[in-house]
């Protein structure tokens, strides 16, 4: 049981870390790191300290409202408890879907529809970022939008309040630590980005491969059983640790 919950936080965990660098998400980081902050992107160099402070608002905003929505999926897996094995079945057929919608095998309108919140002024203060960052989480469908929708369907399979909170927490993270990484070097991000940019297209589709698996684990019941396969290979030393 307990490697198996280990095994959602990872896959969670690295949905966030690919949300993060899905095609309209990483491109307009900069953007955000100098909208939330107030300063230029020279400027956030000189004020690391402001900029941390400021980007962890920032996360703290959009992991209340993932959180949220995570309680809200495990609250509904709940409703459906004694047919919790066709909900996973179910669910893993449009985590599937999901998947290959990332590939681009077809379009799904609601997705292709830009749902982001625009501000054009940011509200004064640290509460002002808290804010923004929940306006990030509440309106950035276009990309983010089916690695969640996989995440909180995984989640509402599970119909455990909290397993359903640290999965949420877990895809939270996932986004959140390369996004204070980067807000505290924004120089060496654009850096990178400039020249990595390119790959972009491979991380929606890497983003797809992830969900077609998890969606496939999910119908055929076999979360447990890759559980057990990879305690097989897990060190004792740390197997003792979990």
């Amino acid at each position: 049981m307990i490697q198996s919950a280990s095994i959602g936080v990872t896959i969670s965990f690295t949905a966030g870390v690919l949300s993060f660098l899905s095609p309209c998400v990483l491109p307009l980081i900069p953007s955000y790191v100098s909208f939330i902050t107030g300063m230029s992107l020279d400027d956030t160099q000189r004020s690391r300290r402001t900029t941390l402070i400021h980007a962890l608002l920032f996360v703290t905003g959009f992991t209340l409202v993932f959180m949220a929505l995570g309680a809200t999926a495990t609250v509904l897996g709940r409703l459906f408890h004694q047919e919790r094995e066709w909900v996973g079945r179910v669910g893993g057929v449009l985590v599937i879907v999901l998947g290959l919608y990332l590939l681009g095998v077809f379009n799904i309108g609601a997705f292709a529809k830009e749902r982001r919140v625009h501000v054009a002024n940011k509200p004064l203060g640290y509460l002002g970022t808290v804010l923004v960052g929940m306006a990030f989480a509440a309106g950035w469908t276009p990309c983010i939008g089916p690695i969640l929708g996989g995440v909180l369907t995984y989640t509402a399979s599970s119909a455990d309040l909290n397993r359903g909170l640290l999965l949420l927490f877990a895809y939270s993270l996932g986004l959140a630590v390369p996004f204070l990484l980067a807000a505290l070097m924004i120089d060496r991000f654009m850096t990178l980005f400039q020249r990595y940019k390119g790959a972009l297209v491979w991380m929606s589709r890497a983003s797809g491969v992830l969900l077609i698996g998890i969606g496939i684990l999910m119908i055929t019941g076999s979360m447990t059983v890759l559980s057990t396969w990879l305690q097989q290979w897990t060190p004792d030393a740390l197997r003792d640790r979990i």
